[in-house]
């Protein structure tokens, strides 16, 4: 399995998603391994601080930037569960990377200026699955406000993307200090265990993307 996190606006979240689902898998017993291609070496610098802690399992990442289509070829035969975190932009390495996933995530904040790269993302989308027929592409709501009153704006945000084509997630996440903080401390929402509310979040998106299958 090869998670892909990636799309063309900055700021909605796919390093995070990208270090909680990897300690989702992990707890699972999955042999999982993050691949950072994205330029600002986020994931990597979480776990760096994540390795300072003392008290958490490891995480194997690695860095790679260009075409990474060989790289994840050759680590897919080494790990079972490789996501890649390949930041918010068209870049090289989201394409190549596109050609050899399973699955790619694409978040989206239910904000206007997001949602404006749906056409953009749908061309991306397009030109993968014409490669790489079996890739489950799938978006994600996120960073959603949490008043009842915005409820709408989260399900126009779904619709704007079943209009392009582009399926989204049931599950979503909300704007929460939890995903900073843990962050911060080289941990995941999971770990930190202080905000459950965030945690459901979590548990939901990855038994949504996965189902009931199993990584041991």
């Amino acid at each position: 399995m090869i998670l892909l996190l990636g799309g063309e606006k900055g700021g909605s979240g796919k390093s995070c998603l990208a270090q909680n689902l990897a300690v989702w898998l992990q707890a699972r017993g999955g042999d999982v391994l993050l691949l950072d291609a994205d330029p600002q070496g986020t994931t990597a610098d979480w776990a760096a601080e994540r390795a300072d802690q003392g008290d958490l399992p490891a995480i194997p990442v690695v860095q790679a930037h260009g075409n990474i289509r060989q790289t994840l070829m050759d680590l897919r035969g080494r790990y079972r569960q490789i996501i890649v975190d390949a930041g918010g932009a068209d870049s090289e390495a989201l394409r190549s990377a596109m050609t050899v996933a399973t699955h790619m995530l694409i978040p989206f904040r239910p904000k206007r200026r997001d949602l404006k790269t749906l056409p953009k993302v749908e061309n991306l989308a397009k030109l993968a699955t014409a490669v790489n027929p079996s890739l489950i592409v799938r978006a994600v709501i996120t960073q959603c406000p949490a008043l009842p009153s915005q409820v709408q704006r989260i399900l126009d945000a779904k619709d704007a993307c079943s209009s392009f084509g582009i399926q989204p997630l049931e599950a979503i996440t909300t704007a929460r200090n939890i995903y900073d903080d843990a962050d911060e401390n080289g941990r995941s929402v999971l770990e930190s265990k202080v905000d459950n509310r965030a945690i459901e979040e979590i548990e939901m998106l990855a038994s949504e993307l996965w189902g009931s299958s199993k990584w041991d």
